[in-house]
């Protein structure tokens, strides 16, 4: 009986990025933002600012997140020569 190799990986099989600066993008985002909004209550003395700034900023580690992975596949789809 032959022997079989395993297929090697095509070019679009490979990974467009490390999940772990995903996670870390929204986790620093919703923390910074978080402590900023925190900080601003108790300056102010409102209770609704640290929800606010948890949430800008899920929405920017969400956005840094899709711009990192979409600049790393826009350059892996580049043609060669360019």
């Amino acid at each position: 009986m032959a022997r079989q190799l395993p297929p090697t990986a095509s070019p679009d099989d490979t990974p467009k990025g490390d999940p772990w600066h995903a996670f870390g993008y929204v986790v620093s985002g919703v923390a910074f933002y978080g402590l900023a909004g925190w900080a601003l209550d108790r300056w102010l003395g409102t209770t609704f600012l640290v929800a606010i700034g948890i949430l800008i900023g899920a929405g920017f580690g969400i956005y840094m997140t899709w711009a990192r992975f979409n600049k790393a596949s826009a350059s892996q789809d580049k043609p060669v020569g360019d």
